[in-house]
Parts: structure tokens; C-alpha cells; sequence
């Protein structure tokens, strides 16, 4: 006979909401019904209200924002747990993903498909309209000039004093004439790796490591040598000095803030000794920074290039996650390779486009970029919370999802043996693009991986994510 006390009334209000918050029907980030609305539609006392909003807010699934209200929270408690840090192979590699990347690449950018593979922000958080209308206004009032170079090759001097003046926000000193503008954040890199190696030389990279950094090692005959790497605080140093003891290194790549894949973001103490690690070996470092600006927390997280004494950090970056991917407009903070990267640059494109570094440049003037920044970041926490939300509850046991704290990508392991491509393959059949993690590593290293892409909103993106799992799970019984 079952002999336990019926619980209080408080205590079956919190499990409704509870298993509510659980389900989706109020998503991170939602605002619940306050404790007056909640002792109306209930018909009971506000007491009884505010011991169950209490419950919920021990159990970490609610908090109280002063004058807004009651919100589900974005950082739900952990139900299924993180990545392993990757153990990639040892020893160098020659990069071999075009193929695969070619395939993939074309099924992400496919329109007819669910949105979950390319790492590309979400349309409507981008500032595209305000872009285009800078521009036009920039050609009216220049005329014939606003078609004409950017002068000197190193970009448009106002958009270089921009970025300086944004790195100097993070502790960081750049100069505007150490800065070069780039065809978006690839190309920045691609002249990084140019400058610092040549064919067969060695890079030390994060493993795992966006594939586009994979591409471009690959197309210069490069060899890749992938260092383990957490997925919350990056690069394993002891490692990356064990390798550069009995390899010789000539460049390192780090992704420093939000790693794609894995979201990871190094701690500061821990960028000051990687700098200093590679300082010490005379080791350049390329430093991605292109998704830094979308962080979680309150203060933007700090950059490797603060602490290089040395000139050997190249910072790497763009606006294409935060403000417009279609304008193209990167940079490199060179160090001491400036020279040589602006003869690259020089003898590649000559310069790029004039028009788009004229519109960024009003465009971080005006103090515009900074609200557009701080609407985006909550966008994306919210979105971020609600797929990791979906995924806890539709994926199968054994599975484990990074939570990154700032970016819009997630990493997913599935259980032991589950293979990431036939899960690609039948999520396409069910038109929907996902990322299988094979194409992030130079060895076929991430085979149970999948990257999910977290930048849209709507209730389909998060139906498709059910879907992925129902396949995760058929797959992952397959295999046992």
C-alpha cells in the first residue's frame, strides 16, 4: 500500500511547471506567468504561488529579472554531460577533406533544406538593411570615388581605426596601420598560414577545428599536427609543448573565443601562456577571434593578441557572424609579419571591395553596433538553451552536448559506435542538413560527432532537431 504523504499544493504547481519547461512549452529565456496571473489561472493563494516559484528557482529553472519579471532560465540544469576531450592521432598529418567538405558544403547551403548544418548566422539578426543603406548613401555622396580602390592596400583607414578602437575595449593596443582588410576571416588566416609556412611545414591546431582552417592547410600542402582541446577551456598547453619539444611547429592556429566545433572558450591565464609557450619557441600564433563579440556573460571575453610582446600573434577576424556575412569584411592585426602579409595580400586581390569598409566603418561610429551586439547575444543564448533543451529530451541515452557560453554552435558526441554519416544521410532524407564531425579533424577523427547550427529561431528549426534524434537513435541501435 502506497503510504506517501500527498504532496502540498505548492509542490504540484512547481512539477507542472516543471515537466512545462521540460517539454518546451516554455523555453529558455520565456517569460512565465507572474505570481499574481498564476494564483488567478490556478485558483489559489499567492503564497501557495510564490513557494512553488521558490521550488522552481532552487531547482535552478527559473530566476527573477528586477522590473522585467519571471523568466525560464537560459543556463537549465545539466542533464546530459559534455564531450570527452578529443585524443586526436599524435603524429602529423597530411589534410584530406576536400571531397567530403565539397559534398557536405553543398547540402548546407541547400534552401530547401532545415538549417542546421552551415555555420551561418541567422538572416533576421543581421543588420544587411542598415549595410545597404550606408552604402548607397556613401556612393551618392562620393560618387565615382566610392568605386574606386580602397587606397592604401591595407583597407580604408576609417574602418581600420574602428577595429583598433574596438580592440583597445578589450585591453588589447593595435595600431590602425598594423591592420589589414580582408576578404572575411578566411582569407585572413589563408594569409597567416602564407606568411608564417611554407609546403610540408608543420601547424599545430585545436582538434577539432573548423573545417575551413582544415581546407585551407590542406590546399597550401601544409601538414596538421591536432592537439587535444576541452570543450570548455581549449587548447591542452601540456600537450602543444610536448608536441613542439619533438615537432617542429611553425605556426599555431587557435579558434581563442567559442571554438567551431566545440564552443570552447581558453581562459584568460591560460591565453597568456599559450602566448608565452609560443613566445618562448619563436612559434607565430593565429589567432581566430571571429566569434568573440557573441558571448553570454556580461564582459566580453579578452583576446591572445593582448599579451604578445613579441609581434608573433596574428589576430583573425570579421564581422560575418555578428553584423552582415555577405559583405566580406575581415582583418588581420599582423605583428611582425605585417609586411609580408600586405605583399600577399597585394599580389592575391590587390584590395578588397571599397564600399563595405566605408559602411562598416559609419556603421561602428554611430554607436549603432553595439545595441545591434547586445540584441544579437540574447538571441542566441535563448536559441542556444532552447536546442540544448530539445536535444536532452529527443536524443538517446549515452549522448553528450557541449554548453557553450557564447557562439551559436553545438557539439554533439553521440552513444559509442553511432555513425555521425548515416545520421547525416537519413536527416537529408528527411530534408535536413546536419554536420557530421568527420570533416573537423585531418584523421576521420570525430566519426560519432554531428555540429549542430543553433543561430534560427522557429519552431521547425527545433522540430527538426527531433527529428536528428529520432534518426540519432535508430542509428545508435543499430550499432549496439
Amino acid at each position: 500500500m502506497d503510504v506517501r504523504p500527498h504532496p502540498f499544493k505548492y509542490e504540484q504547481l512547481a512539477d507542472e511547471m516543471a515537466e512545462l519547461i521540460r517539454s518546451g512549452t516554455f523555453r529558455p529565456g520565456d517569460r512565465i506567468p507572474s505570481i499574481r496571473q498564476m494564483s488567478r489561472r490556478k485558483q489559489v493563494s499567492v503564497s501557495t504561488v510564490m513557494q512553488a516559484y521558490c521550488a522552481l528557482e532552487a531547482r535552478g529553472l527559473i530566476e527573477t529579472r528586477p522590473r522585467s519579471g519571471i523568466f525560464v532560465r537560459t543556463a537549465l540544469p545539466r542533464l546530459m554531460p559534455e564531450p570527452r576531450i578529443s585524443s586526436p592521432e599524435p603524429d602529423p598529418a597530411r589534410v584530406t577533406v576536400e571531397e567530403m567538405v565539397r559534398m557536405i558544403i553543398l547540402d548546407a547551403f541547400n534552401p530547401d533544406l532545415v538549417p542546421l548544418g552551415a555555420a551561418y548566422p541567422s538572416p533576421d539578426l543581421m543588420a544587411t538593411g542598415k549595410l545597404a543603406r550606408l552604402q548607397a548613401a556613401i556612393a551618392r555622396r562620393k560618387g565615382e570615388k566610392s568605386g574606386m580602390y580602397a587606397l592604401p592596400p591595407q583597407g580604408a583607414l576609417p574602418l581600420r581605426v574602428q577595429i583598433a578602437q574596438r580592440a583597445a575595449a578589450v585591453g588589447c593596443r593595435i595600431r590602425p596601420d598594423e591592420l589589414v582588410l580582408t576578404t572575411g576571416c578566411a582569407e585572413a588566416v589563408s594569409l597567416c598560414l602564407r606568411a608564417a609556412c611554407r609546403p610540408g611545414d608543420i601547424v599545430a591546431i585545436e582538434s577539432p577545428i573548423c573545417f575551413d582552417v582544415l581546407q585551407c592547410i590542406e590546399a597550401l600542402e601544409l601538414r596538421a599536427l591536432e592537439i587535444p582541446t576541452h570543450p570548455r577551456n581549449g587548447i591542452r598547453l601540456e600537450t602543444l609543448e610536448f608536441a613542439i619539444e619533438h615537432n617542429p611547429v611553425r605556426a599555431c592556429i587557435v579558434i581563442s573565443n567559442f571554438n567551431n566545433p566545440l564552443g570552447s572558450c581558453i581562459p584568460e591565464e591560460r591565453k597568456q601562456a599559450l602566448v608565452a609557450l609560443l613566445a618562448k619557441h619563436e612559434i607565430p600564433l593565429i589567432e581566430n577571434d571571429i566569434f568573440g563579440d557573441i558571448h553570454f556573460g556580461p564582459d566580453r571575453p579578452g583576446i591572445c593578441k593582448s599579451y604578445d610582446q613579441k609581434g608573433l600573434v596574428m589576430l583573425c577576424s570579421s564581422f560575418s557572424k555578428t553584423i552582415c556575412p555577405g559583405c566580406r569584411v575581415g582583418w588581420v592585426a599582423a605583428g611582425r609579419l605585417l609586411k609580408r602579409i600586405e605583399w600577399l595580400k597585394y599580389t592575391s586581390t590587390m584590395v578588397s571591395a571599397t564600399l563595405p569598409q566605408l559602411a562598416f566603418a559609419e556603421f561602428l561610429a554611430s554607436g549603432a553596433c553595439e545595441q545591434h551586439l547586445r540584441r544579437i547575444r540574447r538571441t542566441y543564448e535563448r536559441r542556444v538553451a532552447a536546442m540544448i533543451q530539445v536535444v536532452e529530451r529527443s536524443f538517446p541515452e549515452g549522448t553528450r552536448v557541449t554548453r557553450p557560453s557564447g557562439g551559436f554552435l553545438l557539439w554533439l558526441q553521440l552513444p559509442e559506435n553511432a555513425d555521425a554519416f548515416e545520421v547525416y544521410r537519413r536527416s537529408l532524407q528527411s530534408g535536413i542538413a546536419v554536420t557530421p564531425g568527420h570533416i573537423f579533424s585531418s584523421s576521420d577523427h570525430y566519426q560519432d560527432f554531428i555540429r549542430l547550427n543553433a543561430a534560427h529561431g522557429g519552431d521547425g528549426i527545433l522540430a527538426a532537431v527531433e527529428t536528428v534524434g529520432r534518426h540519432a537513435a535508430a542509428v545508435a541501435r543499430g550499432s549496439s
